[in-house]
């Protein structure tokens, strides 16, 4: 019987846990961010794995066959990571990550590599979506003089990391209306996200062009080597003809 590790966390990685053929024996693993993520229907384990020598002890434990990297498309670390421990225990490896977003006719969008750029786009007091997590908001302290607004699932445990910021609770996936509305509201004059791809998150971009909304976008990190598909229907004929 196959044994398949899906480093998940994204919608990708449930429609592909939902989508393997019987006979495969799959487990999932978080990295735990959420405090209620949702059932992906197989065993799953929650929390990291201990870097690289972690994770090929695992594979090598758990007698994994696959791996298949399932991961948000900003989880370099993990991305990289997995790459070395699949490589280190000689199991097969796939990286199952969605194409980015490309800008439309009526989107304003500037690139960039790194957060601390963003001060330099952005003038002072402006009305900032950080669509971007939580995680990242260290990168923003340098924002000093706008208003920042941060959506996050769970309700926050902690004040904003610095003045000036908010925490919205919600969890999306949200309509191109719900983000009209939403930025209405709230006066958001500008929009800083990640390129993430896909279409669940994407409203929030359609949103920003309806209202002509600019956008900062940060550039995706580079992969590792491995073989790499874009889609779950891509991803299933991979692991068919690796057998």
């Amino acid at each position: 019987m196959k044994r398949v590790l899906v480093l998940a966390g994204t919608s990708q990685a449930r429609e592909l846990i939902g989508a393997l053929p019987d006979g495969v024996q799959v487990t999932a693993s978080l990295a735990g961010v959420t405090r209620e993520p949702v059932d992906l229907g197989c065993p799953t384990r929650v929390g990291g794995f201990g870097g690289v020598d972690g994770l090929a002890a695992y594979l090598r434990a758990e007698q994994i066959d696959t791996l298949v990297d399932a991961t948000h498309p900003f989880a370099a670390q993990m991305t990289r990571q997995a790459a070395e421990a699949a490589a280190r225990v000689g199991v097969r490896h796939v990286i199952l990550q969605r194409e980015g977003w490309s800008p439309q006719a009526g989107d304003d969008w500037q690139f960039i590599d790194d957060f601390e750029e963003v001060a330099r786009i952005i003038p002072a007091g402006r009305t900032v979506f950080l669509g971007t997590g939580r995680q990242t908001l260290t990168q923003f302290s340098n924002m000093t003089g706008r208003r920042l607004l941060c959506r996050v699932i769970d309700p926050p445990q902690r004040a904003f990391p610095f003045a000036g910021g908010q925490f919205v609770v919600g969890r999306p996936p949200f309509s191109i209306a719900e983000e009209v509305a939403f930025f209405t509201q709230e006066a958001v004059d500008w929009l800083v996200v990640k390129n993430a791809g896909g279409a669940r998150s994407r409203s929030k971009l359609d949103a920003a062009r309806q209202l002509g909304l600019p956008v900062v976008m940060q550039r995706r990190p580079a992969l590792p080597d491995a073989a790499v598909v874009r889609s779950v229907a891509d991803c299933l004929e991979w692991l068919a003809v690796q057998g």
